[in-house]
């Protein structure tokens, strides 16, 4: 049976014992290069606006979810925010406990439509509560590659 063949009874599934060779390339795309070159060059943080829907995406799209309208106009929607839900992560991806916890967070931008996940940091998994107002906290600008990471973490404000 070839891949593109449906399985049709528990009979006809196959194992595959070995590494299945997959190469890809992930691309940012054009609203993903646009919003990171600004988190890079400037250390600000951007949201593409529905113009018919009036919503402001966080992260920015192309195009509107809800009406499918192209976004063209981009706007800085801040560095601050609250945290909308959040997570102590005490294992690393490797499945080593961490030194450490981190904690993972839902950054919600006021006026935005979405947030980002990211870490928080200067604060304690103790002291940490939804709705707590934070701020990103930028690397050095010598130090930032145009990723996500440029932004080292969000701290309480």
């Amino acid at each position: 049976m070839s891949l593109v063949e449906r399985i049709t009874t528990s009979a006809d599934a196959k194992v595959w014992y070995d590494n299945i060779p997959i190469e890809s390339l992930y691309t940012v795309g054009i609203a993903g290069e646009k919003f990171f070159r600004a988190i890079k060059d400037r250390g600000v943080i951007m949201g593409s606006v529905c113009p018919s829907c009036n919503l402001t995406y966080l992260p920015p799209m192309m195009y509107c979810e809800r009406c499918l309208a192209e976004l063209e106009e981009w706007v800085e929607v801040g560095t601050k925010g609250t945290v909308h839900t959040y997570t102590v992560v005490g294992v690393s991806l490797e499945g080593e406990p961490l030194e450490q916890p981190e904690i993972l967070a839902l950054i919600k931008v006021e006026g935005a439509h979405g947030g980002l996940v990211h870490r928080l940091g200067e604060v304690k998994p103790e002291d940490v509560e939804i709705g707590m107002p934070v701020e990103a906290v930028f690397k050095p600008k010598k130090g930032r590659e145009g990723s996500i990471l440029d932004i080292e973490h969000f701290k309480p404000v």
